[in-house]
């Protein structure tokens, strides 16, 4: 192998351009060629290529969001498009391709590799931290940390107006991140995606602490929170946001003042925290060696603190579960 691409795709996350250096870096130490594709699957199709030396990827370790950029392709989703994809990189030399994001884009490099031979190594990255295979994903706990700040500035104004407060962070269909976060940031209630809850439970919590003196509370919710089976006594909107929703039930319930915060697209910004910057590096520097070993259709995660390969199958299709005895500690310790 003499020549390979690596690429960033999907949402962004924190730790997406350290892991870019690393490939760049370990591979130009193996005497490798690296080319670089902007704005993902998109740039492939377009043949979006720039060669990256050592100092393509010098001081950018510690920003946020990826250079190489990111975007949404429909054509690559087609046959006809990952053909096209195959045949711009083998017109560049391209014989190796690292893939660093999500399950979507794990999903393209594997058909990318069974359809047209491309061999494809896959690093996760996404602050969601539901990809199987591995503990963590790159930008997950620089986005856990950026949640527990805007804890830690809303319980302020929280406690000086006495207030609820209702933070909706991300995480459409996983509650990795909330939970991490409500925890180490001591929300009062934590409600994810995978556990049902009561809102019956959640405004009871919240009488019974400021009845004990407790003046403010804070409830940390996922944005894919399931709200199917909850009981609501306020009209529901279902374009609403679950914590509008909810931060009003608590309002008619309680007679608490609430507000509502959504974090939204902070949580994907920002320079990456050491870990995620330790994590990226490791991962980045082990899919060039996959590579180099002639592997395919792997991705490259980290396990008790040791790097991990599997096939890029098991973690599209494995569903990661969330530790329930996390939850419940939560619980318990607020």
């Amino acid at each position: 192998m003499n020549k390979i691409g690596v690429l960033t795709s999907g949402g962004d996350a924190p730790g997406m351009n350290a892991a870019v250096r690393a490939v760049v870096r370990k591979a130009l130490h193996e005497g490798l060629e690296v080319v670089g594709i902007k704005r993902g699957y998109s740039g492939v199709i377009e043949g979006d290529f720039i060669t990256l030396d050592r100092s393509s990827v010098s001081d950018i370790i510690q920003r946020g969001g990826t250079f190489l950029r990111s975007a949404r392709c429909e054509e690559f989703r087609t046959k006809e498009g990952r053909k096209r994809a195959a045949k711009k990189l083998r017109e560049e030399g391209i014989e190796g391709l690292v893939v660093i994001g999500g399950d979507g884009s794990f999903t393209g490099a594997k058909l990318l590799n069974e359809e047209t031979g491309i061999k494809t190594i896959g690093v996760p990255a996404t602050i969601d931290n539901d990809i199987a295979c591995t503990d963590d994903s790159i930008g997950y706990d620089t986005a856990m940390n950026t949640i527990i700040d805007a804890i830690t500035k809303i319980r302020d104004t929280a406690s000086s107006h006495e207030r609820a407060f209702v933070i909706e962070a991300m995480g459409r269909h996983a509650g990795f991140l909330t939970l991490a976060a409500g925890l180490a940031g001591g929300a009062e209630s934590i409600l994810v995606p995978e556990i049902d809850f009561e809102m019956d439970e959640v405004c009871e919590k919240i009488q019974h602490d400021y009845e004990e003196g407790k003046i403010h509370s804070i409830v940390l919710v996922a944005e894919g929170v399931e709200l199917g089976n909850v009981e609501f006594e306020t009209n529901r909107n279902p374009d609403e946001s679950p914590a509008f929703l909810i931060g009003r039930e608590i309002n008619e319930r309680t007679g608490f003042e609430t507000r509502v915060t959504i974090l939204g697209h902070i949580q994907r910004g920002g320079a990456p925290t050491g870990r995620d910057r330790l994590l990226a590096s490791r991962l980045g520097a082990s899919a060039v060696d996959q590579l180099l070993a002639g592997k395919s259709n792997k991705m490259v995660g980290l396990i008790h603190n040791t790097v991990k390969v599997a096939p890029i199958e098991e973690a599209i299709e494995s569903n990661k579960e969330l530790n329930e005895e996390v939850y419940k500690l939560a619980n318990i310790l607020t």
